[in-house]
């Protein structure tokens, strides 16, 4: 069965603050319970670029085909960059991070900005670990991010379904990478994982 998975404003608080670069509109298509496409509209990209720049870029994937409307970079080697959340932060998300020993933080809203973030380089893991990702966050850039050769599960490692039935809420988190996933799974602590029930 295909589902489709819509989220027609990702990165809501930051709209309303005026940080309009993290706004993103995603629409994720899944088939047999597994992300196969997804398109990421960035509708204010460029907004404070003045008045000739071109608003707004739409990035899409395939899986088995690849992914477009961007510029597929690494981040620098070497350096640990972990970008989270900005709005929805907690005693257990910082703990999580902590424990990875990064480099820096980058704290940005909507979770389709905090993939192109990744595929564009300026992040080199995507750690949320708590509660409130929905699978309409998720899908869209779960299909980008594997179709260039990246990794994003729960914090336990367990891979998204996105069949119908099932549950909205990733409960146990989120972890995604464009590269080197084992580095950053392998330093999730055990009262994370215990803290987060998929």
């Amino acid at each position: 069965k295909l589902v489709i998975w819509v989220d027609p404003l990702d990165g809501t608080k930051e709209y309303t603050e005026g940080l309009l670069d993290h706004v993103t509109v995603l629409i994720g298509i899944a088939y047999g319970g597994k992300a196969i496409a997804g398109v990421i509209n960035q509708p204010y990209y460029n907004y404070q670029a003045g008045a000739d720049a071109v608003l707004g870029r739409t990035i899409w994937g395939v899986l088995g085909v690849g992914a477009f409307g961007f510029q597929l970079t690494e981040a620098p080697a070497g350096k640990h960059i972990v970008i989270t959340t900005r709005s929805h932060s907690s005693t257990l998300v910082n703990d999580c991070i902590s424990a990875l020993n990064p480099d820096s933080v980058i704290r940005v809203g909507g979770a389709g900005n905090k993939i192109i973030q990744l595929i564009e380089g300026k992040a080199s893991a995507y750690v949320f670990a708590s509660p409130g990702c929905k699978k309409w966050d998720t899908c869209a850039p779960e299909a980008i991010l594997h179709a260039v050769g990246g990794k994003i599960t729960d914090i336990h490692g367990n891979s998204f379904q996105y069949n119908k039935e099932v549950k909205h809420m990733n409960s146990a988190g989120v972890l995604a990478t464009l590269r080197n996933y084992d580095y950053y799974a392998s330093r999730i602590p055990n009262t994370v994982k215990q803290s987060l029930v998929p």
